[in-house]
């Protein structure tokens, strides 16, 4: 351990230094590695024991650990796989051989590691084994510290999730949710991201999923479709997989002539097995209840290439779980087309969850703009529309959602929860008071003809860090550095 003289020398010489709350806040990070990871990870042995001491001794107090039905191979090969011993004087410690639990099992387990562009990744995968396995033993396989299936005492998923909870007296639920997560779900997946198989965690494309249960030759299943194509359809665009506040899984926001079951609105009798539409084209069919979007699409200052085409090349013409009926979400729907966006997935470490969480239109505007990059606001004021202290979310109700951009923009109703905010004064206060974020040149432009913005210290869509800064570096006094030599 650090002699406390050593600490309050080091920590004022740091504070004195340093007069910012973000290096405040990277000293304190310094001081708890440099002196207190040891007693962190080591836990105070009640009866000492010899440096020396055999595995097997172990077992005479903790036999307990090979008890279960399903045991840790690293139990079998003896505790010191996992654990030292460590003594000094009369007190023994014993800890793990590496600093966190993560890093233990990767060295095993080097298939669970998390990378850029190996999929979406579940969060716990990425942070602490054990949040979900026993590392000794367990009656469950894979040495889960729950069952996969259960109510939500017994269900190790639902200690974080709530599907299939709370559903509502008029809603419906999947049955299979009672056969255990694991009859859809592999935790661990990873794959190619953008498509639902990866990004759900699915053991097979959702498609396949389904028809594996519901045969699609059943009479009352064509029925219910009105005797239109449905054999290799997308499931997903009309019914949610876990529940719903609707009957028969219907998704949260259907479209009109849908959710009225007006299927002749825009189909006529299929033929030869494939839809018929009651107009040419997809596009002559949407004008006739759209004729406004459709008008500002074609009349836009700044117009979008990506809206001239086909409505249904972006939104599904049945129902979504999202606002807007984005296809086949708001974020891969963009992401088709912008190449360069879709592969900072796979290059950066930190995204930006406004684009690869809620979709590119919570910033810009899908149909068209006023403004360069289809921006809803000039740079900090679209920054600020989230991260500002003051911001006053409209709440829709009945619906879980808010709104901001004046209810342009829909997101879910915790939104916010999690959002960093900062506050200003005249544009000033960020990261530290009295800060410029705007109304000043910035330092960084060499012909003097930018003004600070947010852009000025961080990325817009991703990062190598947290804070997205524009270096790829975490927040440091060498960051600032650059403008304040």
């Amino acid at each position: 351990m650090c002699p406390e003289s050593q600490v309050g020398d080091f920590v004022r010489k740091v504070f004195s230094s340093l007069q910012t709350r973000l290096i405040r806040n990277t000293s304190v990070a310094i001081l708890l590695t440099v002196c207190g990871v040891a007693s962190l990870f080591a836990g105070k042995h009640p009866v000492p024991l010899a440096k020396d001491i055999d595995a097997a001794k172990c077992l005479e107090c903790h036999e307990n650990k090979t008890k279960e039905k399903s045991i840790h191979t690293a139990v079998k090969g003896g505790c010191f796989s996992c654990h030292e011993v460590r003594v000094r004087g009369d007190v023994t410690r014993v800890n793990l051989t590496t600093t966190t639990t993560l890093s233990l099992c990767l060295k095993c387990h080097t298939d669970k590691k998390a990378a850029p562009g190996q999929g979406l990744l579940h969060p716990p995968v990425s942070r602490d084994c054990t949040m979900c396995h026993d590392p000794h033993d367990s009656p469950n396989k894979d040495h889960l510290v729950k069952s996969l299936s259960g109510d939500r005492k017994e269900n190790l998923c639902l200690r974080c999730h709530n599907n299939g909870l709370n559903v509502s007296a008029s809603g419906s639920r999947h049955a299979p949710l009672d056969m255990g997560c694991d009859t859809c779900h592999v935790i661990h997946k990873k794959g190619t991201l953008g498509n639902p198989e990866s990004n759900l965690h699915l053991n097979a494309d959702p498609h396949t999923l389904c028809v594996g249960c519901h045969d699609v030759k059943n009479e009352s299943l064509v029925k219910a479709h009105q005797g239109q194509p449905f054999e290799k359809a997308d499931c997903l665009s009309c019914h949610a997989v876990h529940q719903s506040d609707g009957p028969k899984l219907m998704q949260r926001f259907p479209h009109r002539p849908y959710a009225d079951k007006s299927c002749d609105a825009c189909h006529q009798a299929p033929k030869d097995g494939k839809v018929i539409l009651t107009k040419p084209d997809s596009k002559a069919l949407c004008v006739e209840c759209h004729a406004k979007t459709v008008n500002a699409i074609q009349s836009a200052k700044v117009q979008h290439a990506g809206a001239q085409g086909e409505c249904d090349d972006c939104h599904d013409a049945h129902a979504s779980r999202r606002p807007g009926l984005v296809r086949p979400d708001p974020v891969s729907a963009c992401l088709k087309c912008h190449a360069d966006q879709a592969k900072l997935q796979s290059t950066k470490m930190v995204l930006h969850k406004a684009v690869f969480r809620d979709g590119c239109a919570t910033c810009h505007e899908p149909h068209g703009g006023t403004r360069p990059k289809l921006l809803r606001a000039d740079t900090n004021d679209l920054c600020l529309a989230c991260h500002g202290a003051d911001v006053k979310p409209q709440k829709m109700e009945g619906q879980k959602l808010i709104s901001i951009f004046g209810g342009a923009v829909r997101l879910p109703e915790h939104y916010f929860d999690s959002v960093p905010r900062v506050t200003l004064k005249w544009g000033l206060g960020h990261p530290i008071d009295k800060h410029p974020v705007a109304n000043f040149d910035d330092p960084l432009d060499p012909k003097k003809e930018k003004k600070l913005t947010c852009l000025s210290c961080h990325q817009a869509h991703a990062g190598n860090a947290k804070a997205m800064l524009i270096t790829d570096q975490p927040q440091s006094l060498s960051f600032c550095s650059q403008c304040h030599k």
